[in-house]
């Protein structure tokens, strides 16, 4: 990569007693890189290139002569024979112009390296218009399957950056002082779609399953990195229910216990109501029996004294 490029060309700097060094910029900042060039390197060649990694060393200018004004822009790029000095001028500085600029002195069949520069450019690509992600609206329950996504809205006419987006996923909880990484995207495990207004726009969707347990309760965030800058979504709360067998255990003898009182308020209800009933037919065949005594009493005195008829 890049990092190669640095150590190796350091190493030949070094060796020849050159000048190098590390430029941090901001995007859009304008960037003017300087070459030294002596009076008497009569006939010598200064050149501008540019290393970037997986390609070719990029000519971005060159001069002739000490006096010979020469400039030539290339893109948002220019470079620019002055008095003693040859300069190259970024103009807004792109993520793009990240990487190793070279100013090198050709005579002959001599080659100088005159000064090394890793310049950085640093700042967010406004090709990403947004970074979301989805809520979970059901309750989720240990061992149920859960589906997470993550979607990056982009604008492939801003990007100034070419780099394809890597997606990590990270997990905090309560009780942990620092995220923890729990899953890297791969590079086929996304869907694109175009927008139907405009076809610079689209929307990739990244997805996250898993069959979730307890333990994993905590909120998910995605996060998206491009041209050395990470973007992260808004976060996914994961709240898993679980059922304790405690509580299951004591709602059901919440239920047999009310159901044994329910029996017992019948039961005695019952018990109740038979006896009534019995006291009930005690009583009115006692008064059927003194009625019937009565009745038998006096007939059978009238029999016996037959002269009481008269009153």
């Amino acid at each position: 990569g890049i990092l190669f490029y640095v150590q190796f060309h350091i190493h030949i700097i070094n060796k020849y007693h050159q000048i190098f060094d590390t430029k941090n910029v901001a995007v859009g900042q304008n960037v003017t890189l300087n070459c030294f060039r002596d009076h008497g390197w009569l006939s010598t060649n200064l050149f501008w290139i540019r290393l970037v990694s997986q390609s070719f060393p990029e000519v971005l200018g060159s001069t002739i002569s000490h006096d010979v004004p020469t400039i030539e822009k290339i893109h948002h790029i220019t470079t620019k024979q002055e008095p003693g000095t040859f300069v190259l001028h970024i103009s807004r500085a792109q993520l793009s112009d990240t990487a190793v600029y070279y100013c090198i002195k050709v005579r002959q069949r001599n080659m100088t390296f005159l000064k090394g520069t890793f310049l950085r450019v640093k700042g967010p690509d406004p090709g990403i218009t947004g970074v979301t992600q989805d809520s979970l609206s059901n309750p989720v329950h240990p061992g149920d399957p859960v589906t997470l996504q993550c979607s990056v809205l982009s604008n492939s006419e801003n990007r100034r950056c070419t780099e394809d987006h890597s997606v990590y996923w990270y997990r905090t909880k309560p009780d942990e002082s620092h995220p923890s990484l729990i899953y890297i995207q791969g590079n086929n495990s996304y869907d694109c779609e175009r927008s139907p207004e405009a076809a610079s726009q689209q929307k990739c969707v990244y997805s996250f399953s898993r069959n979730v347990s307890s333990s994993d309760t905590g909120t998910y965030y995605c996060a998206v990195a491009t041209c050395g800058e990470i973007l992260f979504g808004n976060g996914t709360k994961l709240d898993i229910e679980v059922v304790r067998h405690w509580d299951l255990t004591k709602t059901v003898v919440f239920l047999l216990c009310v159901a044994l009182s329910i029996s017992l308020i019948v039961i005695a209800f019952l018990i109740y109501t038979i006896k009534e009933k019995h006291k009930t037919s005690g009583k009115n065949s006692y008064f059927s029996k003194v009625k019937y005594s009565e009745t038998f009493a006096a007939g059978h005195y009238l029999q016996l004294f037959p002269f009481f008829k008269l009153f």
